[in-house]
């Protein structure tokens, strides 16, 4: 499916020299307006054009990189937190009461923001940037462990963020909704999201030539986050559940011991549980496997900004590094 690998490192150079030419549209559209209209629609001092809220981090940036400095972005959920616990604060349906576009993932992601809008008494435009996406069904992968999220079984897996390729449908579906919310910047978004495609297209072909030098019977990971389905997809590796233990509490001598049988049985060779806390346990995993188990994967947000996984494009090389050198056994 990704025949588009050797297509993708001149990209690229031909997207700035557009992202020149709708500049340079849109500078000559604004010449041709009436010298009212071009006072108001260039002066800079206005700041931002647009006011925007993203439900959260990774989303946040994407709006970022197609809006540039025409939009202002407010992040609801912010690094580090989970967007799936929640709570809104009086600021935040404030910010949103504000703003021209609000800009979700849909998917079942965001519970609370029907009742957030609500509150807020929103009456702008909504964006759900996963529209169009054929959802994968959420993993029935936690046994009853709190971290599926309460996703019912059939329920879609709204991580599809974890696909580039999805990610490049979100960066289409947020152009349009700004250039309905501000069509006198539309040029500007439409070039600013085609430089960023690109940007993307190439991040796309990098995984999969990271995995590709991978056996396929090795590509198996255990992690006790449920949000790497659509990765999993696109790039052709198996996520599996680690077997007796809950996320929800402590791991149990009984639950590693599950694991262990698990590590060996499928010869696994990454290990990503975050919920291993007691540090012997991790040591009799180790002892027992000579599998140590890595350290965090990002699922559902950004590191904070200047961190490891600051934007989108550095938490999926991150999140691919981790990966790959835990598979090799490294």
């Amino acid at each position: 499916m990704h025949h588009h690998a050797s297509i993708a490192p001149p990209l690229p150079r031909a997207t700035h020299s557009t992202r020149r030419v709708w500049l340079g549209l849109a500078g000559i559209s604004l010449a041709l307006l009436t010298p009212s209209l071009q006072a108001q629609t260039t002066a800079p001092a206005a700041g931002p054009a647009l006011r925007a809220v993203a439900s959260f981090s990774i989303l946040g940036d994407l709006v970022r990189q197609v809006g540039g400095d025409r939009v202002a972005v407010d992040v609801l959920v912010g690094p580090g937190s989970d967007a799936h616990v929640f709570q809104p604060t009086p600021t935040q349906a404030r910010q949103v009461s504000q703003a021209q576009v609000v800009f979700s993932n849909g998917l079942g992601f965001e519970g609370w923001m029907t009742r957030l809008l609500k509150t807020a008494g929103y009456q702008g435009q909504q964006v759900v940037v996963s529209q169009g996406i054929k959802p994968l069904a959420a993993a029935e992968h936690a046994h009853g462990h709190g971290h599926s999220h309460g996703h019912s079984h059939g329920a879609p897996d709204p991580h599809a963020w974890q696909s580039v390729t999805h990610a490049m449908a979100y960066v289409g579906n947020i152009a349009k909704g700004l250039c309905t919310a501000d069509a006198a910047g539309c040029d500007r978004y439409k070039a600013n999201a085609a430089a960023y495609t690109a940007q993307l297209r190439a991040l796309d072909a990098e995984i999969t030539t990271a995995w590709a030098s991978i056996p396929a019977a090795q590509r198996k990971v255990i992690t006790s986050h449920d949000a790497f389905g659509y990765y999993a997809k696109a790039y052709g590796v198996k996520f599996l559940a680690p077997q007796g233990l809950s996320t929800e509490s402590e791991a149990s001598a009984k639950g590693v011991a599950q694991l262990v049988r698990q590590i060996k049985k499928d010869n696994i060779k990454a290990l990503f549980v975050e919920s291993i806390s007691d540090p012997r346990l991790i040591e009799q995993i180790g002892r027992e496997t000579g599998v140590k188990p890595s350290g965090e994967l990002y699922a559902d947000s950004l590191s904070a900004p200047g961190g490891e996984a600051g934007t989108y494009l550095q938490m999926m090389r991150f999140n691919t590094g981790q990966l790959t050198k835990a598979v090799r056994g490294l």
